[in-house]
């Protein structure tokens, strides 16, 4: 692990490696600079592709993509820029404690358990070797697979952690489905006004094997008989659903699936989907659902309808992998429902 960590530092592994930030607006703001001169400088001096999501949303996903050490680099540079932030925003303010630079990054929930180690080993031995504050959320972000890890401290304890987070993320690759993050404009639902919908792409790997079930337009969501699966790559990523049971077989001490701490082997995901369509995603004396649960190997669990709300709860529980082909497939229902009855 040490000659791993040494190589890493000095920039010496030649890995291709991408990093995903989350940022507000005013952050990106920062990095992009006037003009688009910031991030044009940061890319040029540190050699690392730096991609910015677009829209109008609140939070935007900066992408990292290159070498270790232009990762390195270019992070040093986003902390430094931050920093340069932090003091120009207290020069006149009354403020007279320093907040730390923070950057929140967004790791494949599968990774989240190495990141962690075993009863918090690994993430005590980062927090007190770079002397940065690192934090992973207990919760996925909103319809994906992935978790936002926040880390905070000076410009060089910030970048001493994200060679750490790194050297982590090279040893344990993703295991299973990521479905990425993506942020939305505030509070947008999975179904927009319109009666459009929204399925997201589900991307799953194993190993070195990539599978990319890309969603059709709506109108390919068609149903004929039972159930049509709308892309044939459906068939793998059901493949790998089935390889990861969402609980231990009685009498096994292993976890379903590995890449997570013993402790937590399956995870949990939230949708909410509205009441009008819940039933097209239910069926007839719960058929539909049954047959989503079997196909996906994942929970699936419908909170009653509270009073006042126009939304009902879903909890999908089981591997990445469950959790996104339960998610495909649910979305799949919504998508045939809606071009089924023209415009809701």
């Amino acid at each position: 692990m040490n000659t791993k960590d040494a190589k890493a530092t000095e920039g010496g592994l030649n890995v291709t490696l991408t990093i995903r930030l989350l940022m507000h607006g005013k952050e990106v703001g920062s990095i992009i600079g006037k003009k688009g001169e910031t991030v044009k400088k940061m890319r040029e001096e540190s050699g690392a592709r730096i991609n910015i999501s677009e829209g109008s949303c609140p939070e935007r996903i900066v992408t990292i993509t290159g070498p270790t050490d232009a990762i390195f680099k270019a992070f040093s540079m986003i902390a430094l820029k931050f920093e340069e932030d932090i003091n120009a925003s207290m020069t006149n303010s009354t403020v007279t404690s320093k907040p730390p630079v923070t950057l929140r990054l967004v790791v494949p929930a599968s990774q989240c358990g190495s990141l962690i180690g075993k009863g918090g080993s690994k993430i005590k031995e980062i927090r007190e070797s770079t002397g940065a504050q690192v934090q992973v959320a207990g919760d996925m972000l909103p319809n994906s697979t992935e978790r936002a890890v926040t880390i905070s401290g000076t410009p060089d304890a910030i970048i001493q952690c994200v060679k750490q987070i790194c050297v982590v993320m090279l040893e344990s690759p993703p295991k299973g489905a990521t479905i990425p993050y993506r942020p939305k404009p505030a509070s947008a639902p999975i179904i927009f006004a319109g009666g459009q919908v929204r399925a997201d792409t589900i991307l799953a790997s194993a190993g070195n094997h990539t599978v990319l079930a890309q969603p059709q337009p709506a109108p390919a969501f068609t149903i004929q008989g039972q159930y049509a699966i709308p892309h044939p790559d459906l068939t793998k990523l059901h493949q790998l659903a089935m390889q990861h049971p969402p609980f231990t077989p009685l009498g096994q001490t292993t976890p379903g699936f590995p890449g997570l701490d013993a402790t937590t082997p399956t995870s949990s995901h939230e949708l909410t989907i509205p009441n009008d369509l819940i039933g097209c995603i239910i069926g007839r004396q719960g058929s539909k659902i049954n047959e989503i649960r079997q196909m996906s190997g994942a929970q699936i669990k419908i909170a009653n309808a509270t009073e006042g709300s126009a939304e009902r709860q879903v909890t999908i529980t089981g591997s990445p992998a469950n959790i996104s082909l339960a998610q495909y497939l649910i979305n799949a229902r919504l998508s045939s429902e809606v071009t089924g009855l023209g415009a809701l």
